[in-house]
């Protein structure tokens, strides 16, 4: 299950390095023939095409369910991934790209919502922690892959940015195999008036625990009514989340606007920032990627069982907290002149290390803050405020990196580190201790009595 839904992630992680990591070769493509803005236009058509993405298919999820969703938005990516590998010039680019990109908005909302609803209690808050920081496993397999397939040595580059992307399709092919065996949320059947499907589910279940050998504990009895729906009207949507639950709204947009803003700015800037101010070359920057997204990796699954036991809202704060403060550390040092490119390589891991934890602590407080009916869309929203809240930060810095003064980058990293230290004095006011409670237990189904 955890392999099934958290391929989304890798895919991600996968589309978003090699975008970054063939600009030069599509440059250069013979075919395509991009110049330095027709590479920018398609990286906005695949954030446009998520965002979007997201909120259709996050609208549907809470519809049609979740298993149907992450079928067809996988289905969706791997289709128009493979398309990109065989585009002829822009528009067949941007087109593939936009739609790439919807796809993996689409997932977001339907596999997020699928891992709130299958994991339980006591674990939810490190799963969905490490599901959401595989994102990096798909960085560095894409930076590794770069190394071999952009190199002029080895292949010819026009045939491997095509390979790079026909890649991801190739892995996203097997997974939609792996996802037909996944059963459909159960919350969600009950809620739709299919309670003997949720029973076949949550038996089937049991079964194989009882098989393995383990005890099940009495069943808890049932306190609750549920009066079943087809679908939530948008309006009592927007009801929930801006009266009902105002704060938690609030609380979940500062948490992934700060995230958003301080991955994008440090993230798409990363290979200018080394070849700009430390003289690496363009090529060798994946080796320099590849030990950013191991502390990447490493910071949700060390610091993932911490949410659990020591709780939300402490975690986010240290996480928070501590990323703005390593930011701050790192800008002062690279300012002084005191970093190379490896003791700056060395300093972001340590920083992303915790920023990482943090970033997927936003997803998941947006998971599970908010009503069953809704929560898919509400995944939706916030993922697509964060994505355009944070779409400025890489077009900031950029314009900071190419002033070649160190000051001025300085003061982008202070404004980064602000919105996450500003983030984790939030989570003291209004955080949630959401730590091994039921879903039901920290936002009421609108469906209930």
């Amino acid at each position: 299950m955890v392999i099934g839904l958290g391929i989304t992630w890798i895919l991600d992680g996968l589309e978003v390095t090699i975008a970054g990591s063939v600009a030069g070769a599509l440059r250069e493509s013979p075919v395509l023939q991009f110049s330095a803005s027709d590479v920018g236009l398609a990286n906005s058509a695949y954030l446009v095409g998520a965002v979007l993405g997201a909120l259709f298919f996050g609208w549907l999820t809470d519809r049609w369910g979740r298993k149907k969703l992450f079928s067809i938005t996988l289905g969706l990516y791997l289709l128009a991934t493979a398309g990109t590998a065989f585009s002829w010039d822009l528009t067949s680019f941007a087109t593939m790209r936009f739609l790439t990109g919807a796809g993996i908005g689409g997932e977001y909302s339907a596999i997020n919502s699928a891992i709130q609803e299958l994991i339980p209690a006591r674990r939810r808050g490190w799963t969905d922690l490490a599901i959401n920081g595989s994102f990096w496993v798909g960085a560095a397999l894409a930076s590794g892959a770069s190394l071999l397939l952009l190199n002029p040595a080895i292949i010819d580059p026009e045939i491997g940015w095509r390979i790079a992307f026909f890649g991801g399709a190739a892995i996203g092919l097997v997974i939609l195999g792996l996802r037909r065996f996944l059963p459909e949320s159960p919350r969600w059947l009950a809620t739709h008036g299919r309670e003997d499907e949720a029973e076949q589910v949550i038996e089937s279940i049991e079964q194989r625990i009882m098989d393995e050998g383990h005890h099940l504990p009495d069943p808890p009895q049932a306190g609750s009514h549920i009066n079943p729906r087809r679908a939530t009207p948008l309006g009592e949507v927007f009801i929930t989340l801006l009266r009902v639950y105002p704060r938690r709204t609030a609380f979940c947009i500062m948490l992934m606007a700060a995230q958003a803003f301080f991955y994008n700015a440090i993230f798409f800037t990363y290979a200018m920032m080394l070849t700009d101010f430390y003289g690496i070359a363009s090529g060798a920057v994946g080796l320099y990627i590849l030990p950013f997204a191991a502390g990447n990796v490493l910071g949700p699954l060390l610091l993932g069982r911490l949410f659990d036991s020591w709780g939300r809202r402490p975690m986010i704060m240290l996480t928070y907290a501590m990323s703005g403060i390593l930011l701050i550390a790192t800008g002062l040092l690279f300012k002084a002149g005191l970093l190379t490119a490896t003791t700056q390589t060395l300093c972001w891991s340590v920083t992303f290390f915790f920023a990482s934890a943090a970033a997927s602590a936003a997803y998941l407080t947006a998971a599970e803050s908010f009503p069953l009916e809704i929560r898919a869309l509400a995944i939706a929203i916030f993922y697509a405020l964060g994505t355009l809240l944070g779409a400025a930060a890489p077009w900031f810095f950029s314009h900071l990196i190419e002033s070649g003064s160190r000051g001025q980058v300085l003061i982008g990293y202070l404004v980064g580190a602000g919105l996450m230290i500003a983030a984790a004095i939030a989570a003291f006011f209004f955080g949630i201790a959401a730590e091994r409670k039921s879903l039901e237990d920290v936002a009421r189904p609108l469906s209930w009595d």
